[in-house]
């Protein structure tokens, strides 16, 4: 199991210490752009996901780039 955790900085310290303890845990830090980048496809995804059921209606491509 992943799990990303959003933890202040000045708290972040002794937690990554508990886990690094256990013998049966990995610790990974990333950057908060790294962060940012994975929640951002995230929602592009579920999005994707709203899309293809139906739920949400997808944008028309050529209207798209006009906003460009």
């Amino acid at each position: 199991m992943k799990v990303l955790l959003d933890i202040k900085d000045n708290r972040a310290m002794p937690l990554m210490e508990v886990l690094r303890s256990l013998p049966y845990v990995k610790t990974t830090a990333i950057s908060d752009e790294k962060a940012l980048l994975m929640k951002e496809i995230k929602e592009a995804v579920e999005e994707m996901k709203l899309i293809r059921t139906g739920r949400k209606k997808a944008r028309n491509a050529e209207d798209f780039l006009n906003e460009l």
